[in-house]
């Protein structure tokens, strides 16, 4: 069943960065990307950093619709909306980012009966482990103003 708004029980699962797989589009095809900097500010909006220059970016400035599916100790969610760009590069970064806000319009538990989600998507860095923190503590700072 749909809903308008992310459950209340699940937001402070949602404060962190979370590995989450975002769905943009273009000319009507649809495009998905694997994405870690994504956190909620409430029930009805949501906060995720993209590299400046990457396809889903440029998907969102021509058509600001997206999804993104979230998972976590027992949910699956879909929260879906229209984005906005509101910060086009993170200053304090090396590198371009730009940060979207999402207006929540539906959530979907995606679970079907029988099953559950026994926690989050593991995710490490590689390479360069206490720069790539750094950029994540940078990114989750914007993300949270």
């Amino acid at each position: 069943m749909a809903e308008k708004f992310i459950p209340s029980n699940i937001l402070p699962d949602l404060q962190e960065l979370i590995p989450s797989v975002l769905a943009t589009s273009k000319d009507n095809k649809p495009y998905t990307t694997f994405i870690t900097w994504l956190t909620v500010k409430n029930e009805k909006t949501v906060r995720f950093a993209l590299s400046k220059d990457s396809v889903s970016t440029e998907n969102l400035k021509n058509n600001p619709y997206a999804s993104v599916e979230v998972f976590g100790e027992g949910f699956a969610l879909s929260i879906s909306g229209k984005t906005k760009l509101i910060i086009d590069e993170i200053e304090q970064l090396p590198f371009p980012v730009s940060v979207f806000e999402m207006e929540v319009e539906k959530v979907v538990d995606n679970l079907f009966p029988g099953a559950s989600v026994t926690g989050r998507i593991p995710f490490e860095h590689t390479g360069d482990t206490v720069q790539a923190s750094e950029f994540d503590k940078i990114v989750l700072e914007e993300l949270k103003k």
